[in-house]
């Protein structure tokens, strides 16, 4: 079987399934009426409405006879090839757009905190610098993919997270958790990310703005342009936000306040022969970074500029599918120790491109369906301070800088899966050859495999193994300045996990309960001892770090129950436990940190219509300690958070208010950069259809 473009629009009518399991996956596509089940697959559902839907396991106790669907692109992250949700052997949770336009949130890195195995440390809201792990591991060890395409950023994974897209054009988000080397290659150490923007099919046209504390404000629109039959979609959008911030340095500066816009544009030709997606994207902005690289120094500031392309392609030659991408990335910061005193403390400068080309093809035969490619991708620096020195200094146009240090290394990488599909069992297996230039690595496998079965109507058990790595950033090997030491000899990070999980489903319920185990050699952080004579920041490699964890989910369908539309009630809990013993005197940047619990409840109602109502519910405690301003060190403490939205919405507008940490707890994400006490935020948004 082959997957054929998602757009067309043919009927058909099935009168009985053959056996295999992935016969319904030919009709992709089309439009499919149904005599047998009520729906076979979602194009993007959450957790719970995915598996409350799966195809191999619908009843026909309380169906109509007939049921007609639309099946678009059921595609899940997970695998090399494209599998739906039904047949998918790895767990992938999925934010969908309903979730995310009902969440009392500003921007993505918020928006995330409320994923219980994601970790996310922020030095303010709004999309300030953020750092994100997943299942205790840091920002360094997560892929960061923006519609499918590698957004990395080699230098520092700490300004990994400027999207150039607004929280409003986001189709859902996908989070695989765990390592995903032979999926997303180098980078996917501990899991990944996928933010999926939206693809309209009619012109429309949408605007937002937002108000509330601190000086917040934020406005952006969107226009989308689809000519009646015509195979090309355009879209452009732009937002502008602004905030004082809510914290002032000791001389009574402003520290935490926020300047950025984001431009984004993006296009889609589709056709029978040949479907391409195209974007091109801008991010840039500007920020009080408080005290967050060093205790020291209560006023630092940083400005980031990112600029994001990519192509990608998807056609059919007989029997094989390929789909063909190229990217360019381009990040562009300037740190300053001391605000707006350059003669005090050099800034610091860096530039960073990226360069990549992937093609991943795959076929289907009687054995199941089979996945290959290959990727190249290409990270070139230019700095003040990392890298080796340059023979020639580098002078930037139109700037008094120059470059006087760069370094530039490659990855080249194949992968091989294959995937047996049978009605109740998926089988994925495969592993990813990889190779780096930097460190002259030869060709080293990391393999991988994950196993599903599906029991009655209601469970499905599955299990995991798989490996991945991580190249050091340019940051980890070369920033030895400002109380840093680097090693510029550092090794890759490895990493291998066993899963296990299980999960029951029905018209009202969904629970799910995971237990997995980390083994990792070579991690890299920045540790510090205390006791040293000279205490000093140095990147090493940790021998090894063994990490054992669970994470328990429950979702119950308020509106199945009591025919409350778009209602309900969710908990989720997630433990981590890091064997790190022979490290208990020193004190760490991010590694022994880690969430060790971590509790997420969400409600959602909608007693009556046109209004909604969602509060959410956080707890979380962090291993570890930092040092105050004054150099003593201090334990993270057990902290938890409330927050809120009210909206009101018709087919064309809504407004809303909202309100974070609403009992005002006082807290630390990270270091000593404490968090906003309560805040509120009303916003509009309107909707025009063609």
């Amino acid at each position: 079987m082959y997957k054929p473009n998602y757009n067309q629009c043919k009927a058909i009518r099935f009168r009985h399934f053959s056996r295999k399991g992935y016969a319904l996956f030919a009709c992709v596509g089309r439009v499919v009426t149904i005599g047998i089940l009520s729906v076979a697959t979602l194009q993007s559902a959450s957790a719970a409405e995915v598996s409350a839907k799966e195809s191999d396991t619908a009843t026909t106790d309380s169906i109509p006879t007939t049921k007609e669907a639309q099946l678009d692109d059921v595609e899940v992250t997970g695998s090399r090839a494209p599998l739906a949700n039904g047949q998918a052997a790895r767990m992938v949770t999925v934010l969908s757009r309903d979730e995310i336009q009902a969440a009392p949130v500003q921007s993505i890195n918020d928006l995330l905190k409320y994923a219980v195995g994601v970790d996310v440390r922020q030095r303010g809201p709004i999309g300030a610098q953020t750092d994100i792990g997943i299942r205790g591991g840091t920002q360094e060890q997560i892929a960061i993919l923006l519609n499918g395409i590698n957004i990395c950023d080699p230098q520092t994974g700490h300004n990994a997270f400027d999207f150039p897209v607004d929280i409003s054009e986001i189709e859902r988000i996908e989070v695989l958790e765990g390592p995903a080397g032979r999926v997303y290659g180098t980078s996917s150490l501990a899991g990944a990310i996928n933010i999926v923007t939206k693809r309209e099919k009619q012109s429309c046209a949408d605007v937002h703005a937002e108000g509330g504390s601190f000086g917040y404000l934020t406005a952006g629109g969107r226009l989308v342009l689809r000519p009646d039959n015509s195979p090309l979609t355009s879209s452009l959008s732009a937002s502008m936000t602004r905030s004082d911030g809510y914290s002032r340095s000791k001389a009574g500066s402003l520290n935490s306040d926020y300047q950025g816009g984001k431009v984004f544009y993006q296009g889609r030709y589709d056709s029978n022969l040949l479907n391409l997606n195209w974007h091109a994207g801008l991010s840039s902005k500007g920020f009080g970074s408080n005290t967050f690289y060093s205790a020291k120094f209560d006023n630092q500031y940083e400005r980031t500029t990112k600029f994001f392309t990519a192509l990608q392609g998807e056609t059919r030659c007989g029997a094989l599918n390929f789909r063909p991408s190229v990217y360019w990335n381009r990040s562009q910061d300037r740190f300053e120790l001391i605000r707006g005193s350059e003669e005090a403390v050099p800034y610091n400068y860096h530039r960073t491109d990226v360069f990549g080309l992937s093609l991943n093809s795959w076929f289907d035969s009687p054995l199941g369906r089979t996945a290959f490619g290959a990727e190249f991708r290409n990270e070139d620096i230019i700095s003040g301070n990392l890298g080796e020195p340059l023979n020639t200094p580098i002078h930037i146009h139109g700037t008094e800088r120059d470059y006087k240090y760069g370094l530039n290394r490659s990855n080249l990488s194949f992968h091989l899966e294959h995937n047996i599909l049978l009605r109740q069992f998926t089988l994925s297996a495969g592993f990813i050859a990889f190779k780096n230039t930097w460190n002259e690595m030869p060709f080293t496998l990391y393999p991988g495999v994950d196993a599903s079965v599906r029991l009655g109507d209601h469970w499905k058990i599955y299990a995991s193994y798989n490996s991945s790595l991580r190249m050091p950033s340019f940051t980890e090997l070369y920033y030895s300045v400002g109380g840093h030491k680097a090693d510029k000899y550092l090794k890759p990070e490895e990493l291998r996990a066993l899963e296990g999980g299980v999960k029951f489903y029905s018209a009202a319920l969904l629970v799910q309960a995971s237990i997995y185990h980390h083994h990792s050699r070579n991690l890299i952080d920045w540790v510090l001892d205390p006791t040293a004579e000279e205490p000093i920041w140095q990147s090493v490699n940790f021998t090894k770090v063994n990490t054992i964890g669970t994470e328990i989910s429950a979702r119950l369908d308020l509106e199945h129950l009591f025919r409350l539309p778009q209602s309900y009630l969710s908990v989720a809990y997630s433990y981590n436990d890091q064997d790190k013993a022979e490290e208990h005197q020193l004190e760490s940047q991010s590694k022994l940190e880690y969430l060790r619990h971590k509790l997420v409840g969400t409600l959602q109602l909608t007693p009556i219509d046109h209004w909604s109502f969602l509060v959410n519910y956080r707890m979380q405690k962090r291993t570890g300690t930092y040092l105050t301003v004054d150099g003593v060190t201090k334990p993270y403490h057990t902290y938890d958070l409330v927050d809120a939205r009210l909206t009101w919405s018709q087919p064309t507008y809504s407004i809303y208010a909202q309100a974070n940490n609403i009992f005002s707890r006082n807290y630390v994400d990270y270091g000593n950069v404490e968090q906003p006490n309560a805040w509120i935020v009303v916003g509009a948004r309107l909707h025009i259809n063609q």
